[in-house]
Protein backbone atom coordinates (compact mmCIF):
# COMPACT_ATOMS: atom_id res chain seq x y z
CA UNK A 1 0.00 0.00 0.00
CA UNK A 2 2.39 2.54 0.58
CA UNK A 3 4.25 2.09 -2.61
CA UNK A 4 0.83 2.36 -4.22
CA UNK A 5 0.41 5.77 -2.36
CA UNK A 6 4.09 6.78 -3.24
CA UNK A 7 3.59 5.87 -6.78
CA UNK A 8 1.10 8.27 -6.62
CA UNK A 9 3.39 11.20 -5.61
CA UNK A 10 3.37 11.05 -2.10
CA UNK A 11 5.56 10.69 0.60
CA UNK A 12 5.30 7.78 2.30
CA UNK A 13 6.70 6.42 5.77
CA UNK A 14 5.07 2.92 7.37
CA UNK A 15 6.24 2.82 10.72
CA UNK A 16 7.02 -0.48 11.85
CA UNK A 17 4.18 -0.29 15.05
CA UNK A 18 5.37 -4.01 15.95
CA UNK A 19 9.11 -3.37 16.68
CA UNK A 20 9.27 -4.12 20.32
CA UNK A 21 7.99 -7.72 19.85
CA UNK A 22 8.65 -8.72 16.65
CA UNK A 23 10.84 -6.29 14.49
CA UNK A 24 10.07 -5.90 10.78
CA UNK A 25 7.15 -8.86 10.85
CA UNK A 26 5.46 -9.74 7.93
CA UNK A 27 2.24 -11.75 8.30
CA UNK A 28 -0.34 -12.98 6.39
CA UNK A 29 -4.13 -13.02 6.80
CA UNK A 30 -4.73 -16.42 7.95
CA UNK A 31 -4.42 -19.59 9.59
CA UNK A 32 -1.08 -19.21 11.90
CA UNK A 33 -0.48 -16.04 10.69
CA UNK A 34 -3.15 -14.37 11.37
CA UNK A 35 -2.87 -15.67 14.86
CA UNK A 36 0.12 -14.19 15.24
CA UNK A 37 -1.15 -11.08 13.83
CA UNK A 38 -3.79 -10.47 16.23
CA UNK A 39 -1.52 -11.77 19.34
CA UNK A 40 1.08 -9.03 18.56
CA UNK A 41 -1.84 -6.87 18.02
CA UNK A 42 -2.98 -7.49 21.51
CA UNK A 43 0.51 -6.74 23.14
CA UNK A 44 0.48 -2.90 21.14
CA UNK A 45 -1.10 -0.74 23.32
CA UNK A 46 -2.82 2.54 22.14
CA UNK A 47 0.08 5.05 23.91
CA UNK A 48 2.40 2.77 21.96
CA UNK A 49 0.49 2.95 18.96
CA UNK A 50 0.16 6.29 19.16
CA UNK A 51 3.48 7.36 19.90
CA UNK A 52 5.39 5.78 17.73
CA UNK A 53 2.59 7.50 15.34
CA UNK A 54 3.00 10.94 16.43
CA UNK A 55 7.08 10.25 15.53
CA UNK A 56 6.19 9.35 12.17
CA UNK A 57 3.98 12.30 12.00
CA UNK A 58 6.77 14.76 13.42
CA UNK A 59 9.47 13.42 11.15
CA UNK A 60 7.37 13.69 7.75
CA UNK A 61 6.19 17.23 9.31
CA UNK A 62 10.07 18.04 9.77
CA UNK A 63 11.18 16.27 6.58
CA UNK A 64 10.14 19.19 4.19
CA UNK A 65 10.83 18.33 0.43
CA UNK A 66 13.00 21.18 -1.35
CA UNK A 67 13.59 19.55 -4.46
CA UNK A 68 17.24 18.38 -3.65
CA UNK A 69 17.99 22.13 -2.55
CA UNK A 70 19.70 23.37 0.97
CA UNK A 71 16.99 26.00 1.53
CA UNK A 72 14.86 25.02 4.49
CA UNK A 73 10.61 25.48 3.22
CA UNK A 74 7.76 25.10 5.42
CA UNK A 75 7.09 21.94 6.91
CA UNK A 76 5.31 19.63 5.48
CA UNK A 77 0.75 18.31 5.61
CA UNK A 78 0.47 15.47 6.72
CA UNK A 79 -1.85 12.76 6.63
CA UNK A 80 -2.81 9.45 8.05
CA UNK A 81 -4.34 6.63 6.23
CA UNK A 82 -4.75 2.89 7.75
CA UNK A 83 -6.89 -0.59 7.10
CA UNK A 84 -8.72 -2.29 9.43
CA UNK A 85 -6.42 -1.34 12.96
CA UNK A 86 -4.27 1.26 10.90
CA UNK A 87 -8.02 3.13 9.96
CA UNK A 88 -8.72 2.87 14.16
CA UNK A 89 -5.33 4.54 14.94
CA UNK A 90 -5.77 7.09 11.32
CA UNK A 91 -8.66 7.84 13.19
CA UNK A 92 -7.26 8.48 16.71
CA UNK A 93 -4.20 10.75 15.01
CA UNK A 94 -6.98 13.18 13.36
CA UNK A 95 -7.79 13.60 17.44
CA UNK A 96 -4.59 13.27 19.26
CA UNK A 97 -1.39 13.55 17.12
CA UNK A 98 -2.20 16.53 14.47
CA UNK A 99 -2.50 15.13 11.51
CA UNK A 100 -4.07 17.22 8.20
CA UNK A 101 -6.25 14.62 7.39
CA UNK A 102 -6.65 11.45 8.01
CA UNK A 103 -8.55 7.77 5.73
CA UNK A 104 -10.09 4.97 8.00
CA UNK A 105 -10.67 1.98 5.66
CA UNK A 106 -12.91 -0.53 7.88
CA UNK A 107 -11.29 0.67 11.42
CA UNK A 108 -11.85 -1.97 13.54
CA UNK A 109 -12.41 -0.50 17.16
CA UNK A 110 -13.32 3.31 16.23
CA UNK A 111 -17.13 2.19 17.71
CA UNK A 112 -15.31 1.83 20.97
CA UNK A 113 -13.23 5.18 20.88
CA UNK A 114 -16.24 7.27 20.08
CA UNK A 115 -14.89 9.70 22.94
CA UNK A 116 -11.88 11.34 20.30
CA UNK A 117 -14.76 12.44 17.47
CA UNK A 118 -14.82 15.89 20.01
CA UNK A 119 -11.50 16.32 19.60
CA UNK A 120 -11.32 15.61 15.74
CA UNK A 121 -11.06 19.47 13.95
CA UNK A 122 -9.43 18.35 10.26
CA UNK A 123 -11.40 16.12 7.54
CA UNK A 124 -11.66 12.45 7.71
CA UNK A 125 -12.82 9.78 5.22
CA UNK A 126 -14.58 6.49 6.21
CA UNK A 127 -14.51 3.26 3.97
CA UNK A 128 -16.69 0.42 4.73
CA UNK A 129 -17.68 -2.68 3.65
CA UNK A 130 -21.50 -3.61 3.63
CA UNK A 131 -20.98 -7.20 4.67
CA UNK A 132 -18.52 -6.63 7.36
CA UNK A 133 -18.59 -9.20 10.04
CA UNK A 134 -16.36 -7.17 11.94
CA UNK A 135 -18.21 -3.74 12.11
CA UNK A 136 -21.50 -4.24 12.00
CA UNK A 137 -23.75 -1.10 10.49
CA UNK A 138 -24.46 -0.46 14.17
CA UNK A 139 -20.99 0.39 14.80
CA UNK A 140 -20.60 2.34 11.70
CA UNK A 141 -23.85 4.40 12.48
CA UNK A 142 -22.14 4.99 16.06
CA UNK A 143 -19.16 7.00 14.57
CA UNK A 144 -21.35 8.54 11.83
CA UNK A 145 -23.45 10.29 14.79
CA UNK A 146 -20.34 10.45 16.76
CA UNK A 147 -18.54 12.51 14.07
CA UNK A 148 -21.91 14.61 13.05
CA UNK A 149 -21.02 16.28 16.67
CA UNK A 150 -17.34 16.93 15.92
CA UNK A 151 -16.15 20.08 15.39
CA UNK A 152 -15.47 18.53 11.80
CA UNK A 153 -19.02 17.47 11.01
CA UNK A 154 -19.07 19.22 7.69
CA UNK A 155 -15.82 16.94 6.91
CA UNK A 156 -16.26 13.66 7.53
CA UNK A 157 -17.22 11.66 4.28
CA UNK A 158 -18.36 7.84 4.90
CA UNK A 159 -18.65 5.77 1.74
CA UNK A 160 -20.03 2.17 1.96
CA UNK A 161 -19.43 -0.36 -0.84
CA UNK A 162 -21.87 -2.26 -1.46
CA UNK A 163 -21.28 -6.30 -1.91
CA UNK A 164 -17.95 -5.91 0.39
CA UNK A 165 -16.77 -7.17 2.97
CA UNK A 166 -13.83 -6.11 5.50
CA UNK A 167 -10.81 -5.97 4.02
CA UNK A 168 -12.22 -5.29 0.56
CA UNK A 169 -8.82 -3.37 -0.39
CA UNK A 170 -6.45 -6.02 0.15
CA UNK A 171 -5.53 -8.26 -2.72
CA UNK A 172 -3.38 -10.69 -0.33
CA UNK A 173 -7.10 -11.65 1.00
CA UNK A 174 -10.06 -13.79 -0.16
CA UNK A 175 -12.38 -11.02 0.70
CA UNK A 176 -10.41 -8.35 -2.08
CA UNK A 177 -13.32 -7.14 -4.16
CA UNK A 178 -11.45 -5.04 -7.19
CA UNK A 179 -14.43 -3.04 -8.46
CA UNK A 180 -14.82 -1.46 -4.09
CA UNK A 181 -11.11 -1.30 -3.92
CA UNK A 182 -11.10 0.69 -7.28
CA UNK A 183 -13.34 3.18 -6.13
CA UNK A 184 -12.16 3.81 -2.47
CA UNK A 185 -8.37 4.31 -3.92
CA UNK A 186 -9.68 7.02 -6.47
CA UNK A 187 -11.72 8.46 -3.28
CA UNK A 188 -9.11 8.47 -1.42
CA UNK A 189 -6.75 9.88 -3.48
CA UNK A 190 -8.77 12.36 -4.61
CA UNK A 191 -9.09 13.28 -0.84
CA UNK A 192 -5.28 13.29 0.20
CA UNK A 193 -4.78 15.45 -2.72
CA UNK A 194 -5.73 18.39 -0.59
CA UNK A 195 -2.42 17.97 1.34
CA UNK A 196 -0.34 18.79 -1.92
Amino acid sequence: MAEQYALAGFTVLAPDLFWRQAPRVELGYVGAERDRAIELMKQLTREQALGDTQVAIDWLRRRGDDGGGSAAIAPRRVGAIGYCMGGRLAYAAAALCGVDRAVAYYGGGIAGQLELAAQIHVPVQFHHAEQDTSIPPEAVQAVQTAMARSPAAAQAEFHLYPGSQHGFNCWSRAAYHPASAALALGRSLEFLSALF
